[in-house]
């Protein structure tokens, strides 16, 4: 395990503890699950029946990884940033695929918990919490096929008008009776949609002219109505099932219809907050893992009448990825103590985009930059799916376009730097 240079984490029994199990859990759980869903030529075996897929999901459960960003009121954990960030990591050092899915799986229940009243709360957040059989399982309705990462620029309507007025939305949601009547399509690339029973969807509203003018809801997959695409087959991620979804007139009550204007765009950039610590810390645990790998590697790998890790350009290669997991940690871990800090303790929801989501640019790009490097390290042994390597960098490869391409973040960031700096 790494040296923990924070005395504070370092010498508290308890952070060792949880940060000892999760790493058990996410080695003997979580990698091998991973690496079977990986090398599945049919996605669609991925959600089947049987698959490794729902065992791990429902050993996560167990042991309370779904309830990690719900309220503490209402069945959350509880957890500080500092124990969430460990946990996180870990997950991610396991399996980066399979902890999205554990982290899209709260998008619907946490989203209810924070901002919602009502008869949800009783019907829907507390049983989710007590769910350990994957009854419930959630993801996150944002993409559609018109509209990819610019989605959540156009989001931003204070600071970028025209961005927003560009798309006009597909998924749209018209008052019906006493709740509303959703219709449109969601892209193929909805982690866990293949395989859920809820989504949180955003969707636009009359007079549909701009998806700054949107609501983000909770809708029920199990309904008349509802179609969801076959898992897509992809590059990296495979352990994570994507899948389109499409709403024909699908009915949801209006206390389903949580965040909405003129809320939608303050609350959904601290969602975004929430989301964006959450892949920070699990990129900085895949970049471990893959210098872990490269590192362990090295030194059994005997080239020249020594261990390669004994030749230079191996050790300049080595201190590189070394360099970039100890800062991608740090700096993310403090984005997750000041994000914690906004939403579940202080309350006041001023969490800061900027550095929320420069934390998750800066992890995903380490994460590749080390496996790259990883891969470089094995040679031609790193092209070959005998070594974890090789699913390391392809999955380090679909992280600087999920959850919103490294490059739409920026532009982000760069805005609201400009803006309010």
């Amino acid at each position: 395990m790494y040296f923990e240079i924070d005395s504070k984490v370092r010498e508290d029994k308890g952070l060792c503890m949880l940060r000892n199990e999760t790493h058990r859990f996410a080695e003997e759980v979580l990698r091998p699950a991973a690496r079977k869903l990986d090398k599945m030529a049919d996605p669609e075996m991925v959600i089947a029946e049987g698959s490794p897929y729902w065992d791990a999901l429902k050993q996560m459960k167990k042991m309370g990884y779904h309830r990690m960003f719900l309220h503490p009121e209402y069945g959350g954990l509880g957890l500080s940033a500092i124990e969430a960030h460990i946990i996180l990591e870990e997950l991610g050092w396991g399996s980066v695929g399979l902890a999205t899915a554990i982290g899209v799986d709260q998008v619907p229940p946490g989203i209810a918990s924070l901002f919602a009243m009502g008869d949800i709360i009783d019907n829907l957040v507390r049983p989710w919490a007590e769910d350990t059989d994957a009854k419930f399982h959630g993801c996150w309705g944002v993409t559609e096929p018109e509209c990819g990462s610019d989605y959540i620029l156009a989001t931003q309507e204070s600071f970028l008008p025209h961005v927003a007025e560009l798309h006009h939305g597909q998924v749209r949601a018209e008052q019906c009776g006493d709740g509303w009547a959703i219709s449109g399509p969601k892209s193929g690339w909805l982690s866990s949609a293949p395989a859920a029973t809820h989504v949180g969807l955003h969707v636009v509203l009359p007079p549909y002219d701009s998806l700054a003018n949107g609501a983000l809801c909770i809708v029920p997959l199990e309904q008349k109505g509802v179609t969801k695409g076959k898992p897509i087959d992809k590059l990296g991620m495979r352990d994570d099932p994507q899948g389109e979804l499409v709403f024909d007139n699908v009915y949801v009550p209006d206390e389903y219809m949580i965040i909405r204007p003129p809320f939608y765009e303050f609350r959904v950039g601290q969602v975004l907050c929430l989301t964006s610590s959450f892949m920070g810390a699990l990129f900085t645990g895949l970049a471990r893992a893959a210098f872990e790998e490269a590192l362990e590697y090295s030194k059994n790998r005997i080239q020249g009448g020594k261990p390669i890790c004994e030749h230079q350009a191996i050790k300049q290669k080595l201190y590189s990825m070394f360099e970039k997991v100890e800062t991608s940690r740090y700096y993310t871990r403090k984005v997750m103590e000041h994000v914690w800090e906004k939403i579940y303790v202080e309350g006041t929801f001023d969490a800061s985009s900027r550095h929320a989501l420069c934390g998750q640019i800066y992890s995903k790009r380490s994460a590749f930059e080390v496996a790259f490097e990883a891969l470089q390290i094995f040679g031609g042994y790193g092209l070959t799916k005998d070594f974890l390597v090789e699913k390391l960098f392809r999955d380090a490869r679909a992280g600087l376009i999920e959850d919103g391409t490294t490059e739409v973040l920026g532009l982000s960031v760069a805005y609201n730097i400009i803006a309010e700096y």
